[in-house]
């Protein structure tokens, strides 16, 4: 019988994890490492990337960078076969990096629409593709993309950060169903308003930090490293017969009125 461990267990995987520069791919890796994944950090500031990965390094844990632009299909394609060229096997994919642009809907920019978009889909996209292929020749892998509240609710001024968000939740879902059957189960995970660089600014503000702990039930923003356990099960084979779902990551905040 398979213990609790053992289902949890990620050891002997290689997992690639993009926005491993900063915020939550910083508390990605962590969780998906100290699992025993070797984990593959990429990102365009490398860096910051060598920085955390020798902080994994120093907890004994494996640890590389791989440093591209998602939004460049040529090099995204190119980093995840490096990774599988350099350590066997690609057995984890994590689509972590994101970003809104702000602007009133009637004014936004076409160009930042685009951009917008070419981040949290496009490449997503790109590197599930690729993926899927050295995936499919193990007959085994995990595809995780990390939506957003907003692939349910929407907020003003980051209209195609919500457009990208539900359109990543659709195409989970064709992952899902596609790949399934091969081996490939397809999740996305869904965080809510987490204290990181991009948002210390707004946990900042009196008014918004007031706004937001009224609107969740918990009372409080989420630290990085609580977005964790629900990668690690989405990863690990505790979650094998989980395909095509959204996992909620809020403190209840799309749960409450």
């Amino acid at each position: 019988m398979t213990t609790l461990n053992e289902m949890f267990s990620l050891d002997g995987r290689v997992a690639l994890v993009t926005g491993g520069s900063r915020g939550l791919g910083v508390a990605l890796g962590q969780a998906l490492a100290s699992a025993g994944a070797h984990v593959v950090l990429a990102g365009r500031d490398r860096e910051a990337l060598e920085v955390n990965a020798e902080s994994l390094r120093a907890q004994g844990l494996g640890a590389s960078v791989a440093d591209f632009d998602v939004t460049d299909e040529t090099a995204a394609v190119a980093a995840v076969e490096g990774v599988v060229r350099d350590r066997g096997r690609l057995d984890i994919l994590v689509n972590n990096a994101g970003l809104a642009v702000r602007h009133k809907f009637e004014d936004y920019p076409t160009d930042d629409w685009r951009y917008v978009m070419d981040v949290n889909l496009n490449a997503c996209f790109y590197l599930a593709r690729t993926a899927a292929k050295s995936m499919l020749r193990e007959g085994y892998g995990r595809i995780i993309n990390i939506a957003s509240i907003a692939t349910f609710i929407a907020r003003p001024t980051i209209a195609p950060y919500i457009a990208s968000k539900h359109a990543l939740a659709g195409l989970t879902k064709a992952m899902a169903v596609e790949l399934g059957a091969r081996g490939i189960t397809a999740n996305a995970i869904a965080p809510g308003y987490f204290v990181t660089d991009l948002t210390r600014h707004l946990a900042a503000d009196p008014v918004f930090d007031g706004w937001l702990k009224g609107r969740t039930p918990m009372k409080r923003w989420g630290e990085p490293h609580e977005l964790g356990g629900a990668a690690v099960f989405l990863a690990s084979g505790a979650s094998a017969y989980v395909n095509g779902h959204v996992l909620v990551v809020d403190g209840g905040m799309t749960a409450s009125m």
